[in-house]
């Protein structure tokens, strides 16, 4: 079967939001702040399971996520050992016959800032939201990427810059998105530091953004 390595990502350090964010919406073996992780994402979706079984086979990491989908697939492993996490990664490319530069560099599709949110905006988010609550007056940035599974690694940057809070992070599917909450000067900081984050990342251009 032929695979299509649409994100493959390696995040050195789990802080501690973005860490507990994949605790709330994970149906596997739950991270810890500070432990390495890999996200992989490809196409078509069935194929994540034999990736799935190749990673934990070769080397000490652990499964928080896997998600299949018709069109996509995801994995997400971590583990204390960045060595591990790595050697998990290189499982996986060797088994499907890609190397890391195969992968789909990431894209900024949109990013927006909400300064001085309003309280009727910021039910409605919370109401939907699977990380920090927002409130009312916080400034709010949502971020657009594709594919999907860089939205955690901006996340995760982001938090690293900035003393904010991760409202949610959506990460499996056709795009993913990224929503930030917090002060002016710090929605400032960590909206750069996502978008520097996405776009020092290398791989293949492919044609036509949306799909």
């Amino acid at each position: 079967m032929s695979v299509d390595l649409r994100s493959f990502v390696f995040l050195d350090s789990l802080q501690p939001q973005m860490n507990a964010l994949i605790g709330t919406i994970s149906r596997g073996f739950l991270p810890t702040a500070g432990e390495a992780a890999l996200i992989v994402e490809i196409a078509p979706g069935i194929a994540i399971n034999n990736l799935t079984d190749v990673a934990v086979k070769s080397t000490d990491v652990r499964p928080g996520m896997q998600v299949v989908e018709r069109q996509y697939g995801m994995l997400e492993v971590h583990s204390e050992s960045q060595a591990d996490v790595r050697e998990a990664g290189r499982a996986i490319l060797d088994k499907i016959g890609l190397t890391e530069a195969d992968r789909i560099k990431p894209q900024v599709l949109s990013s927006q800032v909400i300064r001085n949110v309003d309280d009727l905006q910021v039910q409605l988010i919370n109401r939907g939201r699977m990380g920090m609550m927002l409130v009312g007056g916080d400034c709010l940035y949502i971020l657009e990427v594709q594919p999907a599974a860089y939205a955690a690694y901006a996340a995760n940057e982001a938090e690293k810059a900035a003393e904010i809070n991760i409202i949610d992070v959506r990460m499996t599917g056709a795009f993913g998105r990224v929503y930030l909450g917090g002060s002016q000067r710090d929605i400032d900081v960590a909206s750069v530091a996502a978008i520097e984050a996405i776009e020092a990342l290398g791989g293949r251009t492919v044609q036509g953004a949306r799909e």
